[in-house]
């Protein structure tokens, strides 16, 4: 009987252990569980009714639900049942204008008061050359309400010399950035709620890893949706001021038969060969006939020499024949 009793309490002591590792066992594999889950998409009826951040982390993490789910479900479906309001249309405007002044800097003036009074601002502004050739560039930010008029508006304080506008809608792609905003934000919310529950060290560095990531991709997109967001309400519009263009020469017809003019440059011509003939003459004169001089008497004093060598030495084959 001792040992009946001895058999059953340790067939229940294997089974207590059994019990406890299994529950251990259970608890990790529901913390990888969850993190494999989160990241995953978003259901659309999530973010379509504003407060979806709420249900995802719920149905990602599955402990969720008595921590407020039924309301959350609640109020989604109270959302998608009312009629969601299209998104206001976002358009960039940018474009240049070339305006022909006829003075650089009250022209830039008058376009600043317009700009500003219009609730925009000058980005930028630079002034090249001077006189005849003096321009000026500005960068203008131009509210999108008042893009229209206040383009108007410069073009009627000059001449328009060249214009080139162009717009681009941008709605689609910003309300793709906020739906993704909001789907990184409920598995923000989703990689805190386990961060609270995880027990292992590992469980935490990996929630908290995903966790910076999905953050960074929020600034990334944050940045990006705010950027568009400001193009879009505040319109570039880069103006140059010019003078007029200087008035080219009038072109000289050529003059027809002049025998006046004819004889006068004749005359001329022949004047300046007469004075060509003259100073080639002097020179000749002055420095020509010396040289030739002196060189006829080299020659002949050469040649008197060659003819007094030539009829020595004859005489002398003269004399040495005689004597033989």
């Amino acid at each position: 009987m001792g040992e009946s009793k001895r058999e059953v309490a340790a067939v229940i002591g294997s089974i207590v252990v059994l019990m406890t590792i299994g529950v251990l066992l259970f608890s990790g594999s529901q913390v990888s569980t969850i993190l494999s889950k989160v990241g995953s998409s978003i259901p659309s009826g999530s973010t379509a009714g504003g407060t979806g951040g709420g249900d995802s982390p719920a149905s990602e993490g599955g402990d969720q639900s008595d921590a407020g789910g039924g309301v959350s479900t609640g109020q989604a479906g109270t959302a998608n049942d009312a009629p969601i309001a299209p998104p206001a249309l976002l358009i960039i405007h940018k474009g240049t204008l070339t305006l022909e002044v006829t003075s650089i800097g009250p022209a830039v003036a008058s376009a600043a008061d317009l700009v500003t009074s219009s609730g925009g601002f000058v980005g930028g502004s630079k002034e090249t050359g001077t006189g005849a050739d003096a321009a000026a560039t500005a960068d203008y930010r131009i509210p999108a309400d008042a893009w229209e008029r206040t383009l108007g508006g410069l073009r009627g304080l000059a001449v328009v010399r060249g214009q080139e506008i162009s717009t681009d809608e941008v709605t689609g792609l910003v309300v793709d950035l906020g739906a993704r905003i909001a789907n990184l934000r409920a598995t923000e919310s989703a990689l805190q709620a386990i961060m609270a529950r995880a027990a292992k060290i590992e469980d935490v560095l990996a929630v908290q890893k995903q966790l910076t990531d999905t953050r960074g991709q929020i600034e990334e997109l944050v940045a990006q949706k705010t950027s568009l967001e400001d193009r879009a309400a505040f319109g570039s519009l880069t103006v140059t001021f010019v003078l007029p263009a200087r008035p080219a020469p009038a072109a000289t017809r050529p003059p027809g038969w002049d025998p006046a003019g004819d004889v006068e440059a004749a005359t001329a011509k022949l004047i300046r060969v007469g004075q060509k003939a003259t100073t080639a003459g002097i020179w000749f004169a002055i420095v020509g006939l010396p040289i030739l001089v002196a060189l006829g008497l080299a020659i002949g004093m050469a040649w008197l020499v060659y003819r007094g060598y030539r009829l020595v030495d004859r005489r002398r084959g003269a004399a040495d024949s005689t004597a033989g």
